[in-house]
């Protein structure tokens, strides 16, 4: 069952060193927040997945939480590549980190199959493409009735699921809307989860693609107002493209980063 927590107080109780740590959200509801929070408390050896990387996980992986990322697309939206994520992979700075790749198709089927408690998920897809023969987590498997062949990838079950949703009631149940990406998928498979929302209220009303996570999903409930920023929370607030463009030359240059990271770390920059 899910309680209320501050945000410092449920990353310190649920994200240790070594976790694999999803912190989901697709184009919106992105707990940038949350990966902060990872980053202050020093949280290192983390395997990282996610849709998308997006500018949260090129700064954690700046910032050395990350030693793998499991992920589809790496990139800055709008703007392009993570720096700080090639850095990593080309450089081994600051640390070197391993990739595992997947198509959307792919990591969403992963995602699929965890919340199903299945052990793989299958799919038509990575046909007439090498990544293959780079990604150890795929794997060609026949269909016992047709005999096609198809591609298998393995459930994804992280010791820690981490989302951002709009409203939680008094009970701790959460509700989320707009573009829902995996963020159900993500609670639903991981052995803990911690949810950030814009607010508490008394009770839920009827939103178009609505989606409900019943307290007994999420274990910690962290109201954290604005806490997707620079991405948004569809009916609270605007994705910052400022924020996103400004990025690119910080994460281009490792002294610009380190500035970034502290005065992030001391609540000066976020």
């Amino acid at each position: 069952m899910s309680r209320f927590a501050g945000l410092a107080e449920a990353v310190a109780a649920h994200v240790g060193d070594g976790d694999t740590v999803a912190v989901e959200g697709f184009t919106h509801l992105i707990s940038f927040a949350a990966g902060h929070e990872i980053i202050r408390q020093g949280r290192r050896d983390l395997t990282l997945v996610r849709m998308t990387p997006d500018v949260v996980y090129d700064q954690m992986i700046g910032a050395g939480c990350a030693r793998k990322l499991v992920f589809s697309w790496g990139g800055n939206p709008g703007v392009g590549s993570l720096h700080r994520f090639r850095d990593a992979v080309e450089n081994g700075w600051p640390r070197p980190l391993e990739i595992d790749e997947h198509s959307h198709a792919g990591l969403a089927e992963r995602w699929r199959a965890g919340a199903a408690g299945l052990p793989f998920g299958v799919l038509r897809g990575y046909s007439g493409t090498s990544l293959a023969d780079h990604t150890l987590t795929i794997a060609p498997i026949a269909c016992p009735f047709t005999g096609e062949e198809l591609a298998a990838v393995p459930a994804l079950n992280p010791d820690v699921g981490i989302i951002h949703a709009q409203q939680a009631d008094r009970a701790g149940n959460v509700m989320l809307w707009g573009i829902s990406g995996v963020q159900k998928e993500c609670v639903l498979s991981s052995r803990r989860s911690i949810v950030t929302v814009e607010e508490v209220v008394d009770s839920f009303e009827p939103r178009v693609n609505g989606v409900v996570l019943p307290s007994w999903t999420i274990d910690a409930v962290c109201v954290v107002p604005g806490g997707a920023h620079p991405s948004y929370a569809h009916d609270f607030s605007e994705r910052d493209n400022d924020y996103y463009a400004a990025w690119d030359p910080i994460s281009r240059d490792r002294r610009a980063f380190e500035a970034w990271l502290g005065g992030m770390r001391d609540g000066v920059a976020a």
